[in-house]
């Protein structure tokens, strides 16, 4: 047993194996297992803070260590072999907690709240086996307020970062014995057990239950026991909806199916290798991934019967009937923040309209759906569970959340997506990018920003902010500065996601380390010393009226400048222009508000306080209200920036305080975004690319690499 133990790993994140920790048989266990010599105490035994488990012994298949070798991720070849080498002797409970070697040691966020990972059917505990890294690292440098990646710009490659492995959970995976028959009742007692044991060591973080299938009935069963418990639920193709499923029927025809022979049911074929991949785009990616289909997963899937025996999947059918009417039961008891992920292409559950049932039935519930993946998405390219988390902004590490202390920068991945999801707008629109020396000289590039902060950049807001993108991803891209923008309320608004024809819609400025716009969100960004983002106009700017293009609308009073000042902070002015270029105003909010029963579309859209922004101002910018616009594309144009010269507010402290002083300093903040879309509208009709067809023409005859020039500044 103790071999078993040591070789039970999935060693495509450690090459040691993870400790099994042993806790109080569970009720409805039949059998009693010695403990093992190598084990250690587990999380819910004391009250003290989780051990780690000691290193054990290595015994990765081949495979894995290729896995690791080649530097990929571990798919579903790794999870089969990894979970069979944990079932292969018999073991016929207690169930128990396992962390991952890979999520061990090493330095932790401060305050990382502890996540439970609840199995499906299976009950092994490797489904997060290709998360579990993105769970435990980030590569963040907190000195400078800057995200630095390689694969960016040449010169980021010569600077000099301090990176730190931060945590984001401590992980823990429940593993149920193939042999073990604990009862439902008894599962959710022991995660309710070890969940009670975490409050009590850190009471003022949260606890998150991430369950698949059956997990998630545990998950939704534990939140509905303690209400008083400060959980966040992250539900992955909940079981919940077992008696609308395939599984329904199957759970009574698969007695009548001989062992092995279970395993080849349309149903449990479409479970193990129907959706587990997902083909890449690029041809010879899809290739490669069909071939290690064929030639990998194939035999490995002779494991399954060590995995999912059909004592052992009837047993557990049952219990997810059981589980099923439980939780759905006791949905109206469950308080805790959900996030329910549902995959569109799920044969054995219709998750996706169940995850539309949850979401109106849970108080507090937030859906994210994946149309093209399956059952077991979490095994899947394409999905990962800490980005989902972020991108709802579900992660916190206290009872409340905080959109400064607990965001975790973007991940290489999520900053490649964020790059691919302006790619198209920077193709047709070829951003050009200026700023202002200290001496007052312009030039191309933004050799002229500052590189310490804190500094605040403030300007005009783009129609739709189409700017927001090419903006941040290309001062990143150039400089690796990462600004952090104050954004309306809207894009926070659980109400929002529903409006959208995706609930992710708001998923990537999040990432990107948007914030609500706040005083006090404003006040600790600039005490983090970071790169804020900053539109006075707002959502009046953005939402502007026929005739109305790059027309400031900001208040009078002066908001940001004594802020500012207090933390001695740079101020950069900048202008952008170029909408006008891309498309026409069709319908404004004037045309739309003379349309039949618009007054109840725009009370659904500006519904949850969003219309109490700057209720103390007058006049146009006191209307912050949220609506659609109709536009009408046009031949592109081209984005130009320019940021003006940098205006210092170190030193200037007790000066500021005086009201008329931060006053004019404000109305020379506002002339100078002015002056800057003045010489942009100006300087860009002497520029021979202005429009698409001499930038692909050039491109043509120069390499696709090549940087198109663009008027003298």
């Amino acid at each position: 047993m103790a071999a078993a133990a040591a070789t039970a790993t999935p060693s495509a994140i450690a090459p040691p194996g993870p400790r099994l920790l042993p806790h109080r048989a569970s009720p409805g266990s039949r059998r009693r297992v010695t403990p093992l010599p190598r084990w250690v105490a587990s999380a819910s035994a004391s009250k003290s803070r989780a051990p780690r488990p000691r290193p054990a012994s290595p015994a990765a298949s081949s495979s894995m260590h290729a896995t690791i070798k080649s530097g990929s991720r571990p798919g579903v070849r790794e999870y089969v072999e990894a979970a069979r080498e944990m079932a292969r002797r018999p073991d016929g409970g207690p169930p128990r907690w396992f962390a991952p070697l890979g999520c061990a040691g090493g330095e932790r966020v401060p305050g990382a709240p502890t996540l439970l990972y609840l199995p499906g059917i299976d009950g092994v505990g490797l489904g997060l086996i290709r998360h579990h890294e993105r769970l435990a690292k980030y590569k963040t440098n907190h000195k400078r307020s800057k995200v630095v990646s390689l694969f960016f710009h040449p010169p980021l490659q010569l600077m000099t970062v301090c990176v730190l492995l931060c945590r984001m959970f401590d992980v823990w995976c429940l593993h149920i014995p193939v042999q073990d028959r604990t009862t439902f009742q008894g599962l959710v007692e022991y995660v309710e057990r070890t969940v009670k044991s975490e409050r009590s060591r850190a009471p003022d973080r949260p606890v998150y239950l991430v369950g698949e299938s059956i997990g998630a009935c545990i998950a939704l069963a534990v939140a509905a026991r303690n209400r008083d418990v400060d959980l966040v639920l992250v539900l992955v193709n909940p079981g919940t909806s077992f008696h609308r499923s395939q599984l329904q029927s199957l759970s009574a025809f698969l007695d009548l199916v001989p062992d092995p022979f279970h395993l080849s049911t349309p149903q449990f074929l479409n479970f193990l290798t129907g959706n587990f991949m997902k083909m890449s785009p690029r041809f010879d990616e899809a290739g490669q991934a069909l071939s290690e289909v064929t030639t990998g997963l194939l035999p490995s899937l002779m494991y399954l019967t060590d995995i999912l025996p059909k004592e052992s999947i009837v047993w557990k059918l049952k219990m997810l009937r059981t589980a099923a009417s439980y939780v759905n039961s006791r949905l109206h008891a469950v308080k805790a923040q959900t996030l329910v992920v549902a995959s569109g292409n799920d044969e054995l559950l219709p998750s996706r309209d169940e995850a539309e049932r949850l979401r109106a039935k849970l108080k507090n519930c937030r859906i994210r759906h994946f149309r093209d993946n399956g059952h077991k998405i979490l095994l899947e390219d394409g999905f990962d569970l800490a980005t989902s988390i972020k991108g709802s902004t579900y992660y916190r590490r206290s009872r409340q959340p905080d959109f400064v202390s607990d965001y975790l920068p973007p991940t290489p991945d999520e900053l490649e997506k964020a790059i691919d999801h302006d790619r198209l707008l920077n193709f047709a629109t070829d951003p050009v990018m200026l700023s202002t020396l200290t001496d007052g000289r312009i030039v191309r590039g933004l050799a002229g920003l500052p590189r310490e902060g804190p500094v605040l950049f403030v300007g005009y807001h783009m129609l739709m902010g189409f700017e927001l993108g090419p903006l941040v991803t290309g001062v990143l891209k150039s400089t690796g500065i990462h600004i952090r923008g104050l954004a309306h309320p809207f894009l926070f608004n659980e109400s929002s996601e529903q409006l959208m024809p995706d609930t992710s819609y708001f998923d990537l400025p999040r990432i990107m380390g948007a914030v609500p716009v706040t005083g006090v969100n404003f006040y600790k960004l600039l005490s983090e010393k970071q790169f804020v983002l900053l539109f006075p106009g707002g959502a009046r700017e953005a939402l502007h009226r026929k005739g109305e293009e790059y027309k400031l609308f900001w208040p009078e009073q002066s908001e940001f400048v004594r802020m500012a000042s207090r933390f001695g902070a740079t101020i950069v002015p900048f202008g952008v222009v170029g909408e006008d270029d891309i498309c026409d105003l069709l319908l404004d909010y004037n045309d739309l508000v003379k349309l039949p029963f618009y007054d109840t579309i725009d009370k659904k859209i500006n519904e949850g306080g969003l219309r109490k922004l700057r209720t103390d101002s007058t006049g146009e910018i006191k209307n912050q209200d949220m609506h659609p616009v109709v536009l009408t594309p046009k031949v592109p144009g081209r984005f130009y920036f320019i940021f003006g010269k940098p205006i210092e507010t170190r030193g200037r402290e007790k000066e500021l305080r005086d009201k008329e002083k931060a006053q004019h300093l404000y109305l020379h903040v506002k002339s100078e975004v002015e002056s800057c879309i003045k010489y942009l509208k100006e300087k860009r009709e002497e520029d021979p690319y202005r429009s698409i067809l001499p930038r692909l023409l050039y491109q043509a005859t120069h390499g696709s690499d090549a940087e198109i020039p663009t008027f003298e500044p």
